[in-house]
């Protein structure tokens, strides 16, 4: 195991240092008239960081060190991750330099006369290197700016999304019910507990009939709660909390000293549900009652048709001896089950309540046009869909996991109205 560890940080080491020394050339382009003492301080920068980077990956990955230290590892990993991946921006500008370098160098393996490989122009215009070092570092630039703002700002700056639900069949008692929906809270990932409260404020301020929480509460472990469970706890809705488990939440990614283990911690997941007044539905159902009249709520366990994703859900076992209502509400974590189960083979119920997509916590949303790259994994990413008469409400997420922000997908609390659709 330590010897497959040692590789692992060698090949990363590696890697760093190969991207920061092919990088270099491009600032060494744009370097090249200024004093010989800014390119030597400059090139002890650049290669210090990387050296800094190196030793912080060895202390946490290798050595195990700082374990405590949640949110300087969080930071630091996260500037890792923004800095290397706009100097991989800035390394296919100085590829297509050397490309084109190198095709100019074998035509001039065919030309009598010597080749210039600069090609540099008798005007006063920047050579070809020069031109596209600077346009590498300046699109390089883009990443930088926008996923460090998304840090400092877009990981907590919650927005409301009001959606007005209207049903065929809903009984005239539920006509302006108020649902908020909170998903994918991600405790473990969270590490401002004062904006946290701030969002928790907005959802107490809406006063919501119901609250439904779709999924992933945690990362991987039930302790990541403990820190924020009173918070959640202050929820209140008079017609109940309803909450079911997302992926994540089995804590099948992480590794546990034995099966006895892992099924501890999810029972204690189970009972700080109810700990904070959740109803924890897992494949089961409830009849809610407003005015003498009912609707019905099926919560159901994660199923997800993408990669190694739990199947656990399952909608016939959930419904079994269920009463007939006019409305059945579904809650379930993954979007794809309303695509592969749902909306084929489950059409009586009226709407689907969903998260996990987080909106990959990257995209654009100016009005009606959104965008994100979650949309070529997820055909329902976010938002309201219908398909087949049956609706799919998929929810942005309250929390973020991996990257400790958001940019362009913010994160949500939705406020559902019930509505009687007249034909």
């Amino acid at each position: 195991m330590q010897e497959f560890k040692l590789k692992v940080f060698l090949a990363i080491a590696a890697f760093l240092l190969a991207m920061d020394v092919y990088s270099w050339h491009a600032v060494k382009v744009l370097l090249k008239n200024k004093h010989q003492h800014i390119t030597r301080w400059m090139r002890w920068a650049w290669f210090s960081l990387t050296f800094l980077f190196i030793l912080f990956f060895a202390i946490t990955y290798y050595f195990n060190y700082l374990s405590d230290f949640i949110t300087l590892r969080v930071y630091i990993a996260s500037a890792i991750f923004i800095i290397y991946l706009s100097k991989l921006i800035l390394n296919l500008f100085v590829l297509v330099d050397d490309f084109r370098r190198a095709i100019l160098w074998v035509r001039g393996k065919f030309k009598t006369e010597p080749v210039n490989l600069e090609q540099e122009p008798t005007t006063n215009k920047i050579s070809r290197s020069e031109f596209l070092s600077k346009a590498g570092t300046l699109t390089a630039g883009v990443p930088l700016i926008f996923l460090t703002k998304g840090i400092i700002k877009g990981g907590y700056d919650y927005r409301i999304h009001r959606v007005p639900l209207y049903l065929k069949n809903l009984p005239s008692a539920f006509e302006g019910l108020k649902i908020i929906q909170l998903s994918d809270i991600h405790t473990g990932s969270l590490l401002d507990q004062d904006a946290v409260k701030k969002g928790i404020d907005m959802v107490k301020a809406e006063n919501a009939d119901l609250i439904f929480f779709t999924g992933d509460l945690v990362n991987n472990e039930t302790k990541e709660a403990y820190n924020y469970a009173n918070m959640f706890s202050e929820l209140r809705a008079p017609m109940g909390i309803f909450s079911i488990y997302g992926n994540h939440d089995y804590g099948d990614y992480v590794v546990w000293p034995n099966e006895d283990a892992k099924k501890e911690n999810l029972a204690k997941l189970a009972k700080l549900h109810g700990d904070m007044g959740w109803h924890l539905m897992r494949n089961e159902h409830v009849t809610l009652d407003k005015g003498g009249q009912r609707i019905g709520l099926i919560g159901v366990e994660n199923w997800g048709n993408k990669g190694r994703f739990q199947k656990f859900g399952n909608i016939d076992t959930a419904q079994f001896h269920m009463p007939d209502v006019p409305v059945k509400l579904l809650l379930s974590h993954d979007p794809s089950h309303f695509d592969d189960i749902v909306c084929k083979k489950h059409q009586d119920i009226d709407v689907t309540f969903s998260g996990h997509t987080h909106g990959m916590q990257f995209g654009i949303e100016i009005g009606k046009f959104k965008w994100s790259p979650s949309q070529y994994i997820y055909p329902h990413w976010a938002g309201l869909y219908e398909v087949n008469g049956t609706r799919l409400y998929v929810n942005r997420g309250f929390g973020f996991l991996g990257y400790p922000g958001r940019v362009g997908i913010l994160p949500e609390i939705t406020v559902f109205e019930l509505k009687k659709f007249n034909v």
